[in-house]
């Protein structure tokens, strides 16, 4: 009898072991797409197989900030349009953005004192020398901006959180007496404090918490177009460390979140730098807001990822974005998926500045930049107007923009655009908590980000800006699908727990 080497049985059976190990077993997904053809977050299940698929590998092991939330903004614009559309088209729109069938918006914003997306001037305080505050009111919210974030509360299953900033103090307590631009008054530094604190009484009283404050919005200016008030980074921390921070302390509301800067990417290592280098200003400053109106194509991964190294346990917010300098358009949808919008920089900016405003896409300057943010380390990312009329406003400035819901009031009509059902991609499907994992992507041309969200599904945001369909293997551990994106489409991949 032949005697059998046990070196080759064994050989064997580790080989037919790890073949075992190595089979992969399907994955179970839910795949909701937005596309220029026509899908406006429609689940697929239909997909074109190829052997030419490209992998995208999620590695939930490696892990990175966790996701406060997505939203857009109650501005006195928005809200005063609601109040003229009819009881049926209101609640549309509410629940668009905050119902369980809708976006679920986690993470909003709204002003202090009025904006240029507001009806007209107006301070909280509009005394002059009320060095006390004793006629502080917010009644001009009260027939606009509060009912519709009290119904969007009654709406919200999981509710969300509320970021107030101000465009500027009241005119007397500035420089050059005037709405815009002009510098705050050292004397008036401790009025101001109390003026944070005295709004965020005043909202509580109407049963309204105001998760987060900045310190001003756009500190460097807008040209003196409409509401500002300048500060440097270190007139800023002045306030902030010795007024603001210590009002804030005093009066029990150190667990308000407080964001500095709130302005443009290209500035913030900067201002980094400075608000986390000075120990009494950093004590108060629980992170950095930023906008996107620098470019209309670059995301500034550097200044990103600098200004998270820079205090990596400090939140890091998009508060501001919009497609700006354009009047919408009206039921067409084709347009959001031109390359044909073109951005107040397009005109205005210097010479040498110029090429970082091109003519975009805004569908893909929504999906390419939030997908940006969230791989360099931003954890919330907030919209502007959530509502504008059929003209781009009301806006008193004449500062036409674009929201991703408009609404003709005197025919009653509600416009969902491209950009609501982009938005939503995200804010429905990646839940406050959830942290954004890594991935490996195979295929350049396909942008993609991920997140595991606290019930332990994760969320596989893809992005394809070319025109051809693209084939795609997910992989996740032993698990795969085969599933395909449409040409000019973003997708939400969820997969259950």
């Amino acid at each position: 009898m032949k005697k059998v080497n046990p070196y080759i049985i064994l050989s064997t059976i580790l080989l037919m072991f790890n073949s075992c190990a190595e089979e992969t077993t399907p994955l179970k997904v839910e795949v909701y797409e937005t596309s220029a053809r026509g899908n406006q977050l429609t689940k697929i299940t239909a997909f074109t197989n190829s052997e030419s698929a490209k992998t995208i590998k999620l590695l939930p092991k490696e892990k990175y900030q966790t996701i406060t939330g997505f939203g857009g903004s109650f501005t006195e614009s928005t809200a005063s349009l609601l109040n003229k559309v009819s009881k049926e088209n209101r609640k549309k729109v509410i629940e668009a953005y905050f119902g369980e069938s809708g976006a679920k918006y986690s993470l909003t914003r709204t002003h202090i004192n009025s904006s240029d997306f507001s009806l007209s001037n107006y301070s909280y305080a509009p005394v002059a020398e009320d060095m006390e505050l004793e006629n502080f009111s917010i009644e001009e919210d009260k027939d606009d901006i509060i009912p519709m974030i009290k119904e969007a509360m009654a709406t919200s299953k999981d509710g969300f959180k509320i970021i107030s900033s101000p465009w500027t103090a009241p005119p007397w307590m500035k420089d050059n007496k005037a709405w815009k631009a002009g510098k705050l008054l050292p004397k008036y530094y401790d009025t101001w404090a109390l003026f944070f604190s005295k709004y965020i009484d005043a909202y509580k009283a109407e049963g309204i918490d105001i998760w987060g404050l900045t310190v001003e919005n756009e500190p460097l200016g807008n040209g003196g177009n409409w509401e500002s008030m300048h500060y440097t980074p270190e007139e800023m921390n002045i306030f902030v460390a010795n007024h603001l921070g210590p009002q804030l302390e005093k009066d029990g509301k150190s667990d308000v979140v407080l964001l500095g800067y709130d302005q443009n990417r290209d500035h913030i290592e900067h201002w980094a730098d400075v608000m986390y280098d000075d120990p009494k200003a950093a004590k108060y400053f629980d992170g950095i807001a930023v906008h996107w109106y620098r470019s209309t194509y670059e995301v500034f991964p550097e200044a990103l990822q600098y200004t998270h190294n820079k205090a990596p346990n400090k939140y890091l917010i998009q508060s501001e974005a919009c497609v700006d300098g354009q009047v919408p358009r009206w039921k067409e949808d084709n347009w959001y998926w031109a390359k044909e919008a073109k951005d107040w920089g397009y005109t205005w900016a210097k010479d040498e500045n110029k090429y970082l405003h091109k003519p975009y896409v805004p569908v893909y300057r929504y999906a390419r930049d939030i997908i940006g943010c969230l791989n360099n380390w931003v954890d919330g990312w907030v919209d502007w107007n959530m509502v504008l009329d059929r003209k781009g406003g009301p806006n008193w400035a004449n500062n036409w923009c674009v929201a991703p819901i408009l609404v003709d009031t005197e025919a009653d009509e509600v416009y969902m655009t491209p950009l609501y059902y982009t938005l939503a991609h995200f804010s429905k499907f990646i839940r406050p908590g959830a942290v954004r994992i890594g991935f490996e992507n195979e295929n350049e041309s396909l942008q993609v980000t991920a997140t595991q969200n606290p019930d332990g599904s994760i969320a596989v945001i893809v992005f394809n800006p070319e025109a051809t369909k693209k084939e795609i293997t997910l992989k996740l551990g032993n698990s795969s699908t085969n599933i395909s994106i449409d040409g000019k489409a973003i997708q939400t991949v969820m997969i259950p727990k």
